[in-house]
């Protein structure tokens, strides 16, 4: 297993993709002096007896209602039972996971004012594979994701369930089966566990990883259904994207070429071909998977930067005594992050569906129709290509932009949110839907070349030819299509039909694994 040594404020996306892969995790314990410090002032903070929102009032509306100093460890154990008000299934544990790494890594920066002993309990819940069940519905992506975190806090005071190994426990039991005990909480800890928007982050960084895969697989099966179709890759020549300027259509470009590099079936009519130019999902694929790149790098920045950063209020400068209040916890740039990654989804798979039509219409492809030796007899890929136009139509819906609404809350103190939860949730369906859509291609697109033979394709393609065919053979008549389809499914999800060579290596996102 992998390990990822979490340094707060300075965590590589490469790292966090390790943790949502399942990466060991421990905390660099060099940033411990900042927790301690962060934690005393707020105990000097306390000793003042000045009003400081969430350390000596009430939450969001309340905040105006001062708490006697006898009452701060019930105000943060009373805040987080009653915003752990969460519906719906259970976050995944891969997301939840990472979500608790995340909200490790903006605690111990020591502007949170908690104590070592709560980053100590969260460390070690991490590295005991204890993961709170949290439903995944409630947030509205500020004040923070409020409703998800506190569920996360709940079984870290020993309330709500874990899971361990796969098996749901009381909170308090599987903690004391860990050898661990529940934490009672300080002033504003309660509060800093709840405020901040790693819920939302977890779930946009999760849509992103699948998102680059996805992109890679594309840009295989798009150049296999060029084979397939005999369609140019004269638009994929350099010269035609340096005027355009745009770094991802050039890279974009660049990693079809090498994909189709010396493929016997291209050669076979670079000249004397009737025809003049290919259908827009054949030739324009540069310009539109490089924009879906190019978007996909700006998401990896600014999630980068959130996950890094510290998102909960109000704000412990030790150095100064202050708590500043501000609104870190508003989660727009996540929100406008995963409405981006929504997009780049959405035309993956639009653009790849384009192509999987354009295949089994032999006005367009040249080939059988529906890709069957036997049309008529035989429907072949007719319905494939149906299955992949709903899922495009599904992806579509899902596409619209949350970041553009909003609800107040907390009667009205809290009188515009991002959204963000919702927009970085439903990144994993539509991933779903575009790993199938992509999947049906495959099939489609391997199909397609075995009636180019004898000439094959470049040995890239091959090779991701005969992953393919080792699991789905060709389709002769017609047969039972969902396992071929789940099986095309599993190689796309898995990587398996990419290349080992650098040729889908996109620096700055899209990184090959």
């Amino acid at each position: 297993m992998s390990h990822v040594v979490l340094q707060p404020g300075a965590v590589p996306l490469e790292d966090w993709r390790r943790i949502h892969q399942g990466a060991a995790i421990t905390l660099d314990r060099s940033c411990m002096a900042a927790v301690a410090a962060s934690a005393a002032a707020v105990e000097r903070i306390v000793a003042r007896g000045e009003p400081v929102y969430g350390v000596n009032t009430g939450f969001g509306k309340l905040a105006s209602v001062r708490i006697d100093a006898d009452d701060l460890e019930q105000l943060q154990r009373n805040i987080v039972l009653s915003h752990a008000a969460g519906v719906g299934d259970p976050m995944p544990v891969a997301v939840a996971r990472l979500m608790m790494a995340l909200k490790l890594a903006s605690l111990a920066q020591g502007a949170s004012g908690v104590r070592p002993a709560t980053i100590g309990l969260l460390t070690a819940m991490l590295e005991h594979g204890l993961t709170p069940v949290i439903p995944a519905q409630g947030s509205v992506g500020a004040s923070g994701d409020l409703a998800p975190l506190a569920h996360m806090a709940a079984a870290m005071i020993g309330v709500g369930d874990i899971l361990v190994a796969g098996e749901r426990r009381p909170a308090a039991a599987a903690l004391a089966q860990a050898g661990l005990a529940p934490v009672t909480l300080g002033p504003k800890e309660g509060l800093a566990l709840l405020n901040g928007t790693q819920f939302s982050t977890a779930y946009a960084l999760a849509g992103l990883f699948e998102a680059e895969l996805l992109f890679r697989c594309a840009l295989v099966t798009g150049a296999l259904s060029t084979e397939a179709a005999r369609g140019s890759d004269t638009p994929f020549d350099p010269r035609i994207h340096v005027l355009r300027r745009h770094r991802g259509q050039i890279d974009a470009a660049a990693a079809l070429r090498g994909l189709m590099a010396g493929s016997a079936i291209r050669a076979s009519h670079l000249s004397g071909d009737p025809r003049v130019q290919d259908p827009y999902c054949l030739r324009c694929q540069p310009q539109v998977m490089g924009a879906a790149l190019t978007i996909l790098r700006q998401c990896a920045d600014t999630l980068e930067a959130e996950a890094n950063g510290v998102t909960d209020n109000p704000l412990i400068f030790a150095g100064t005594g202050e708590a500043l209040s501000g609104g870190n916890f508003h989660a727009e740039p996540v929100a406008f992050a995963a409405d981006i990654i929504a997009l780049a989804l959405c035309e993956i798979g639009s653009l790849s569906e384009r192509r999987t039509a354009m295949l089994v219409d032999p006005a367009l492809s040249g080939l059988p129709a529906f890709l069957t030796p036997r049309p008529g007899l035989n429907s072949g890929f007719m319905m494939t290509q149906v299955t992949a136009a709903a899922l495009v139509s599904e992806n579509k819906q899902r596409a619209y932009p949350a970041s553009v609404d909003s609800i107040p809350t907390s009667a009205n103190q809290e009188d515009h949110v991002s959204m963000a939860a919702h927009g970085a949730r439903r990144l994993l369906a539509m991933a779903d839907n575009t790993r199938a859509i992509i999947a049906i291609e495959l099939l489609a697109a391997a199909q397609g070349c075995d009636f180019q033979r004898p000439l094959a394709s470049s040995a890239i393609l091959e090779a991701a030819r005969a992953v393919l065919r080792a699991a789905v053979p060709h389709l002769e008549d017609d047969r039972h299509l969902q396992p071929d389809i789940e099986a095309a499914i599993a190689l796309v999800r898995s990587g398996s039909i990419l290349p080992s060579t650098a040729t889908l290596r996109l620096p700055g996102v899209c990184e090959a694994s």
